[in-house]
């Protein structure tokens, strides 16, 4: 059982740069004081009365000017997609050390010393390890979930939190404490300022949602809102500290902090009944994985611990791979709770040591774990919480295992109610259960019912038809295969027969399953120009806060025409944007700086099968319906739109989702405004 043979690397595996060269970008000089500018702020609390309640206010003269950091050394910058293997594949191996003990016994003494006296059952509780009997039978293994979302707030945080806090000494817990977080940090630090009565500050970004701070400030911790970024907040909070003699509580790069995570490893080897082959472990900046590793690998070193990150946010595969730190430049948000652009300096020390490697996951295989979570408990987890179930799953069928024990890490429940859509929508797909397909008709009569009768017993999940032009139209529809006795699953075969069928019927069909623009964009858009002169489409991450589609617009309006925007709210800090703007090619490098300037993270979308699969767009659940003229939209007019209306120009309000129409010279969005007001 425990000396599973695993296959070598597939000769497809990729790992290059992608035509992206490595640089590397020069940090802050640690002499003479940071320019980082914040917009003033105040964070609100809306009452069923009415009433407002200050969180905290931030002027522009308190926020001109940060603290400079310690000065590391420049970092390469990487891209997510520079390092890429199949879902299940064990990569990023790191090589490890030349001496046999892979480390100091006195290193290794000192963290297992550090783990077996920590105080945090003062506010923590042992998880349980629970069998996950579906997922078991299911994969041929024995699947065991370490439940840290049980924890008194839902995540494994507040181990580490309060393993820091409670070892300083009584002057400076005195003084309190404070830390930067948009999320389950910021309640660990909450709870343990509780429990030792002292003060804490929690500085998070304005763009967090407010259910998260909320709960933060119930736990009776003190809630700044500063910039719409982490790094933001991270710098305010810092500079904070050195002012006011606070002291900063990191998320995961400290002995203490990891310590108190590696808890977790020490109740995993006693509650085990049997010799376990893995230890899955989601990664976001590394404290959970290294407190781990640092006890398992040092008391049961033939058990495997194996990270597990997003295919968008590997940034401690990456650093693995490269043997060094190194910096994403960009990070994929949906797994918010291990959205890391940087893992930390004794983390990635420690993993390089004691890590076997990394599994890679997708979205979609997230949303899918986080339906077995539910069906297999009825318990929901965040998408970071149900990662190392996603990770475990893919590794054991990629490698085919069999009659072994493995166990997941649930590290957290903090789910955002409004990312359940997402969920709902992806999980399926992710169980391979459902396919997007788009498929070009002729317009002509009959040709509709042809498609149809093609189509035969297979179980539509959702279809969109539109015209598109005098001569053909296009079909975008979700399907899943009826079987004899079971419905929604379907095998790559009748997947395939299905396609053929449509090609050998002259009605051009493409899979689109694997491509995230489809499935957040493109989908919900039928209608329209398939081919604008001079287009170019981005992805655009804005931060979720009122104000934030006008400082685009101010950005880009009126020097080029708009011929395309879709923008959804997907219940995080940044909601993932389509747009297409007419911009000559002479322009490109105008249209760069402009938006360098605007600082809303983009990529540029180039994929001509996507391009030739939007066909028409569908707009649908119409709230609210602007005229903007009867001639082309531009990003003037459109902005001219919504300053016109009193209902965006509050705000309060904030905008959940815009579509232009080019063909109709319509702009269709909806609100969100709070009951209160």
């Amino acid at each position: 059982m425990d000396s599973v043979r695993l296959p070598t690397a597939p000769s497809s595996l990729r790992s290059q740069m992608l035509g992206q060269p490595l640089h590397r970008i020069p940090l802050p000089p640690c002499n003479g004081r940071s320019n980082l500018r914040f917009k003033p702020v105040i964070g609100t609390n809306l009452s069923r009365k009415n009433h407002v309640s200050p969180v905290a206010v931030i002027t522009r003269d308190e926020t001109t000017s940060v603290a400079p950091l310690a000065s590391p050394q420049p970092r390469l910058k990487v891209s997510p997609s520079s390092l890429q293997y199949p879902a299940g594949y064990l990569g990023a191996v790191p090589e490890r050390a030349s001496d046999p003990e892979n480390g100091s016994i006195a290193e290794a003494m000192e963290y297992l010393t550090n783990i077996l006296s920590t105080k945090v059952y003062d506010v923590a509780i042992e998880s349980p390890l629970h069998l996950a009997k579906k997922l078991s039978e299911r994969l041929g293994v024995r699947l065991f979930l370490k439940r840290e979302d049980l924890q008194p707030v839902f995540s494994f945080k507040l181990r580490g939190a309060y393993n820091m806090m409670v070892k300083l000494p009584a002057e400076q817990l005195a003084k309190g404490v404070i830390c930067s977080s948009a999320g389950n940090h910021a309640q660990g630090v909450a709870l343990s300022a509780a429990k030792l009565g002292c003060t804490a500050v929690i500085v998070m970004p304005r763009t967090t949602p407010e259910i998260k701070w909320q709960s933060v400030e119930n736990l009776g911790a003190t809630v700044v809102l500063v910039g719409d970024s982490y790094d933001e907040a991270q710098a305010f909070a810092k500079q904070r500290a050195e002012e006011e003699g606070l002291t900063f509580i990191p998320p995961f790069d400290h002995p203490d902090v990891i310590a108190g995570q590696g808890t977790v490893g020490m109740e995993i080897t006693r509650q085990a009944k049997g010799p376990l082959h893995a230890i899955f472990v989601p990664i976001g900046g590394g404290g959970l994985i290294a407190g781990i590793a640092s006890y398992v690998k040092r008391v049961c070193p033939e058990v495997k611990i194996i990270g597990v990150e997003p295919a968008d946010a590997n940034t401690m595969a990456l650093s693995l791979h490269h043997g060094e730190r190194v910096i994403l430049d960009q990070v994929g948000g949906f797994a918010d709770g291990v959205a890391v652009k940087v893992v930390g300096e004794e983390t990635f020390r420690i993993s390089r040591k004691l890590v076997d490697g990394v599994v890679l996951v997708t979205r979609d295989a997230i949303c899918a774990s986080i339906k077995d979570m539910f069906e297999e408990q009825r318990n929901i987890l965040e998408p970071a919480g149900a990662l190392a179930i996603a990770g475990a799953e893919a590794y054991c069928k990629y490698y085919g295992l069999k009659d072994v024990n493995v166990v997941a890490i649930t590290s957290g429940a903090n789910m955002n109610f409004d990312k359940l859509r997402i969920v709902t929508e992806l999980a399926n797909v992710g169980r391979q259960q459902e396919a997007v397909l788009a498929t070009i008709l002729p317009e002509k009569p009959g040709s509709f019912k042809k498609f149809c009768e093609l189509v035969g017993a297979m179980n539509i999940t959702e279809f969109k038809y539109r015209c598109g032009s005098e001569k053909e139209s296009v079909v975008l529809y979700r399907q899943c295969c009826v079987l004899l006795l079971s419905v929604g699953v379907h095998t790559p075969g009748e997947l395939k027969a299905l396609e053929k069928r449509m090609e050998s019927s002259q009605l051009r069909t493409r899979n689109l399953t694997s491509s995230d623009l489809v499935k957040d964009h493109l989908r919900y858009l039928m209608g329209g120009r398939s081919s604008v002169e001079e287009e170019v489409l981005c992805q655009f991450t804005f931060p979720e806060r009122p104000g934030a589609l006008m400082n685009f617009l101010d950005s880009f309006s009126p020097r080029w025409n708009i011929s395309l925007f879709h923008y959804r709210a997907e219940g995080g800090a940044g909601a993932n944007v389509l747009v297409g703007i007419q911009v000559p090619e002479q322009e490109m490098e105008e249209f760069r700086n402009r938006a360098q300037v605007l600082g809303y993270e983009y990529v540029l979308t180039k994929s001509e099968e996507v391009v030739e699969a939007m066909g028409v767009f569908l707009v649908s659940m119409v709230v609210l319906e602007l005229s903007v003229g009867t001639k082309p939209v531009s990003l003037g007019s459109v902005r001219w739109a919504f300053m016109s209306r009193a209902y965006y120009a509050s705000p309060i309000c904030n905008l959940y989702c815009l579509r232009a129409l080019i063909s109709h010279y319509a702009v269709i969005c909806r609100l969100w405004i709070p009951f209160s007001k």
